[in-house]
């Protein structure tokens, strides 16, 4: 199959599961008909497996997991010292929504906490009745076949697990079909982490060892790369992971966190290490340039592990986040109907070295910041005047000032040409990451990361302007920074500041709240909906 006919095989799968799987949980009477769904190998995989590809990015608030607002996304950068959505008089107030994120003033009662739980748990369930499905029709298939799909599905089953435990802690866990709400238990985090692990470990080698970023018949599927990098994310945080009283004020050591791979037993950093290690030998490295994993045709990165494919003509996902933050003459001249909110905060650019003789390079790609140019002519205001963001004048509300419009770095990252970024696929999971985890767990284990970290720190170059970054010493609070400077706008800021116990500590314009000193805010509580919906569950410590 070749890639141009692949393409449209997987963007008609995606729609067909929209038509099959849309009404989910409300009329059953706009399913198709069981004998019409699964007749053969290749209906039962498109209405099984690849309808729940459809759920991975999204279209709506909460739903997917990057690209559009409010969702899981939004909670793991806002809540974070990386980015805030500033109050800008009658704009962005929401009635405190953005605010209480950024300062962790949420609630159990928060809608859009219970739309990102339900948006979540929906993936679960839906891998549940696919599983249960491939059993019942697992005479339409070969051996090899059913355990691959089956590997496929567990394997997704288990990322949104990943997501749930990392979210909300102790979690219900449901492996079943046919399970009702009264049989529904909560388990522990650490339960939770152990199944997620097994899942992973179980299914990782039935999974195909292909590049899923890449056009062709695995393109944005979830593959056996992709398990060994959540592997590689569940081992190092599994001092948080592994841990049921993240109020006690006692913290694990990763070094005596058993975490078995096969028959040989490692501790928790040396299990990053491997995993980083197996993500190498499949082949991924650093793209030669930063730029290139993020551009227009970003499918022929080396680097990439996991995407949300992204054409306007094939797929439903969108990618709002650009949008969300330009201004709106900003945005009219990039084609993207600007919202102007989200806003690197002034720790976020101070870390980048902006200001100073030895700001970063990737400065530059990662933001719209001071002049404004769009195809090398300046944006300008309605009054004439050239649109200028100022990105040390941001505060949590910035109304009535003479930044009220303009105050804060915005996000770019993304190249943008004359496709207004309709065809960008959305980087998820990436080999730099990698790299830079097991520096430091390297670090954490005693050992030098210095090597890891300095082939991230030594591909980050303006050719330009031809500055090179010095390498570096490996330290923890220096790996931290170097985190937010590669992965800036990529989702990951609130799990690094939990692992690095900083989270609830004060940051950039955030104070650190007294109510606030158990830590039990690096989980967000069980929604109250669920709770009064299952009487099982219990609320997380501290809310």
């Amino acid at each position: 199959m070749d890639t141009r006919t692949f393409i449209l095989h997987f963007s008609s799968l995606i729609l067909l599961s929209s038509c099959l799987m849309s009404c989910y949980d409300e009329d059953p009477k706009n399913y198709l008909e069981v004998e019409e769904a699964y007749h053969d190998a290749n209906s039962l995989y498109v209405n099984t497996v690849a309808t729940l590809y459809n759920y991975i990015g999204g279209n709506a608030d909460s739903q997917g997991l990057q690209g559009t607002a409010r969702g899981v996304y939004d909670y793991n950068t806002f809540t974070s010292d990386e980015a805030m959505i500033p109050t800008r008089g009658g704009d962005w107030y929401d009635g405190g929504y953005w605010k209480n994120l950024y300062l962790h003033l949420w609630t159990e009662d928060d809608k859009e906490l219970y739309d990102t739980w339900k948006y979540l748990y929906k993936v679960v369930a839906l891998c549940n009745r696919s599983l249960a499905r491939l059993d019942e029709y697992a005479h339409l298939l070969t051996a090899q076949q059913l355990t691959a799909y089956k590997a496929e599905v567990r394997g997704i089953r288990a990322m949104f697990y990943y997501y749930l435990m990392d979210m909300f802690g102790n979690i219900p866990l449901v492996l079943d079909d046919n399970v009702s709400v009264n049989e529904v238990k909560q388990s522990t985090r650490s339960e939770a982490f152990r199944l997620i692990v097994s899942e992973l470990q179980d299914v990782a080698m039935s999974l195909a060892d292909e590049h899923s970023n890449k056009y062709g018949k695995y393109y944005g599927r979830f593959t056996c790369p992709v398990a060994f990098f959540l592997l590689a994310k569940l081992a190092l945080n599994a001092t948080i992971y592994a841990d049921d009283d993240w109020t006690d004020g006692i913290s694990l050591d990763g070094r005596n966190i058993d975490f078995p791979i096969g028959n040989i037993h490692m501790n928790a950093y040396e299990a990053t290490m491997a995993y980083c290690g197996m993500l190498e030998a499949s082949g991924y490295r650093l793209a030669n340039t930063y730029e290139e994993n993020f551009a227009v045709e970003n499918e022929s990165s080396c680097e990439n592990i996991f995407i949300i494919p992204i054409d306007a003509q094939l797929f439903t996902a969108v990618f709002e986040n650009m949008a969300r933050s330009c201004h709106y003459s900003h945005g009219d001249a990039l084609g993207l109907s600007g919202l102007n909110g989200t806003s690197a905060t002034v720790s976020t650019v101070m870390t980048f070295g902006y200001g100073t003789r030895d700001i970063d390079p990737r400065y530059a790609i990662n933001f719209y910041s001071d002049t404004v140019y769009v195809e090398g002519k300046i944006v300008t205001l309605d009054n004439g005047k050239p649109l200028v963001y100022e990105p040390l004048a941001l505060q949590l509300d910035v109304s009535g000032t003479q930044w009220e419009k303009t105050a804060g770095a915005r996000m770019a990252k993304y190249e943008m040409n004359s496709t207004k970024m309709k065809n960008n696929d959305i980087v998820l999971f990436r080999f730099a990451d990698a790299l830079l985890m097991r520096a430091e767990a390297l670090y954490r284990n005693g050992q030098d990361g210095s090597y890891s970290l300095n082939k991230v720190r030594e591909r980050a170059r303006c050719k330009k302007l031809d500055i090179d970054i010095d390498s570096s010493p490996a330290n923890l609070q220096f790996i931290l920074d170097e985190r937010l400077r590669e992965l800036v706008w990529e989702g990951w800021r609130r799990q690094d500041l939990i692992r690095f116990g900083q989270f609830h500590q004060a940051y950039d314009q955030r104070p650190k709240l007294s109510v606030e000193k158990d830590g039990h805010t690096i989980v967000f509580p069980i929604p109250q909906t669920a709770l009064d919906l299952n009487h099982n569950l219990k609320q997380n410590p501290g809310y």
